[in-house]
This record gives structure tokens, C-alpha cells and sequence, in this order.
């Protein structure tokens, strides 16, 4: 474990260093699905980095990414990586955006590390032994009022027509007087409820890569992560709720309207 624990860490802080010299700078940056669903030239340099580094040691490891897709390999091993997750905020200078990398053991989560290196934070959990920040133990909050709670959210690019429009849930959240933010960034939201920073987190449609590393950092520092039926959570499920625990079926009520 403790190698794999290393080659992790190598790999976010490689890339980390890519992220933080093309910072604010020029590169190149096309369109995916989308017109806002962006990827530069840095998403894949840093793709490339991971990916090498984690070849390295672990040629027959699979591998899911964003940008490349799976290399699956005949592995219980999964790393689960966003080169980087806030493209678009990282596109225009905005430093709210890091490297995310999970690893997977069959169907167990078993490291994640959430790297931003324009803040020089780095969130790292292993499981079972707890969750940190630089190296600092680190516990989701104690709110217990829900009236008080200060929330983190997102939006899809695009919308499947056969869910609830976000913007209905989120209004619900809003006309109830709660303080809720948009970062850009679903990996950094999940490490920001880790840390206490935020109490609670949802968000629709979001990919194995975007949460994988922040899923785990969430549960070893205490938290709760379900689907929006408030049942345990997988990597690949596209509704996540994360929150402190002691806001969570608050949360459910609204996101369901019941």
C-alpha cells in the first residue's frame, strides 16, 4: 500500500507542476460535446504525465480517464483520474481547479488525492486510516442547523429531459434563505465539505473521475455520500449528495421536494 500511496502523490504532484507553469498563460483549448465543455492542451499533457507515471510502476494496472477513456487492463487495480477538474475555470484564470486521482481495488476505493496547485492544497485519504490536507488530519463540520449551513452546487452542460431541471432544485435551496456557491470544480467541492469549508454538496451527472479521489477524501474525514434515494453512493452513479452527515436527509427532503 504504501508504494501505491507513493506513485499516487508522484503522479498528482507532476502533474500539479504542468497545471501551475501553464497557469494563466497561452495554450490551446478546443470544444468537446459542447461549447463550454472544454479541454486545452494542458488537460492532456497532464493526462499524459499521470499516466506515465502510474505505467511506471504499474504497467498492468487499468486506467479510466477523461480524456483518454478506459485502458483496461486483466487488473482488480483501477486508477480513476481528471487530469484536471475545473477546465473550464483553469481556461480562464480562475484558480479554482486541481488534479484528481482515485485508485480502485476491485469494487473498494482504496486512495484518493485532490491536488490544486495555484492554492497549494493537497488533499489526500486513504481508506480506513483517515483524511488530510498538506499532511493535517481534517474533519467534515459539526453544523447541526441546517438553516445555517453553507452549500456548494453544480450544473450539467447538458440535461437529460426525463430528470427535474437543477435549476427548480436549486431554487428550492435558495428561496429557503441558505448560502449556496459554485466553484466550477465537483472534485474541490467534495474536499471543501471534507474540510469544513462547505456542510453540504449535490450535483447531477457528474463522471466516475470527478469524484472518485473526493468520495473517499469525504467519507475518511467523517462525512456522508449518497445518491439522491439517500442509498450508498458508487463512483459511477450520476446524483451525489455529500454532506457533513448531520444536514444529509435535510438535503434529501429538498433535492426530492418531500
Amino acid at each position: 500500500m504504501e508504494q501505491l500511496k507513493q506513485v499516487l502523490m508522484e503522479a498528482a504532484r507532476e502533474a500539479g507542476k504542468i497545471i501551475h507553469h501553464y497557469f494563466d498563460g497561452t495554450f490551446s483549448i478546443e470544444n468537446k460535446d459542447s461549447i463550454n465543455n472544454l479541454v486545452t492542451e494542458v488537460d492532456k499533457h497532464s493526462e499524459t504525465k499521470i499516466i506515465e507515471v502510474i505505467k511506471n510502476y504499474y504497467p498492468g494496472h487499468s486506467i479510466i480517464s477523461e480524456e483518454v477513456g478506459e485502458l483496461i487492463q486483466d487488473s482488480d487495480y483501477q486508477w480513476i483520474i481528471d487530469p484536471i477538474d475545473g477546465t473550464v475555470n483553469f481556461a480562464h484564470g480562475i484558480p479554482i481547479c486541481c488534479v484528481s486521482i482515485g485508485l480502485k481495488h476491485k469494487d473498494e476505493l482504496l486512495l484518493g488525492a485532490v491536488y490544486n496547485p495555484m492554492m497549494n492544497e493537497l488533499f489526500f485519504a486513504e481508506k480506513g486510516k483517515g483524511a488530510f490536507l498538506n499532511d493535517r488530519p481534517i474533519r467534515v463540520s459539526d453544523k447541526k442547523d441546517f438553516a445555517t449551513a453553507c452549500l456548494v452546487t453544480g450544473f450539467p452542460y447538458k440535461w437529460p429531459k426525463t430528470y427535474e431541471h437543477p435549476i427548480k432544485v436549486f431554487e428550492r435551496f435558495v428561496l429557503e434563505g441558505l448560502p449556496v456557491r459554485r466553484l466550477g470544480s465537483a472534485a474541490i467541492d467534495l474536499c471543501w465539505v471534507a474540510c469544513g469549508r462547505f456542510d453540504g454538496f449535490w450535483e447531477y451527472n457528474l463522471n466516475s473521475w470527478d469524484v472518485a479521489a473526493g468520495y473517499l477524501i469525504v467519507q475518511e474525514a467523517g462525512g456522508r455520500i449518497t445518491n439522491f434515494d439517500g442509498n450508498p453512493y458508487s463512483v459511477f452513479d450520476k446524483e451525489t449528495l455529500a454532506t457533513n452527515g448531520h444536514i444529509h436527509e435535510d438535503m434529501l427532503q429538498l433535492i426530492r421536494n418531500k
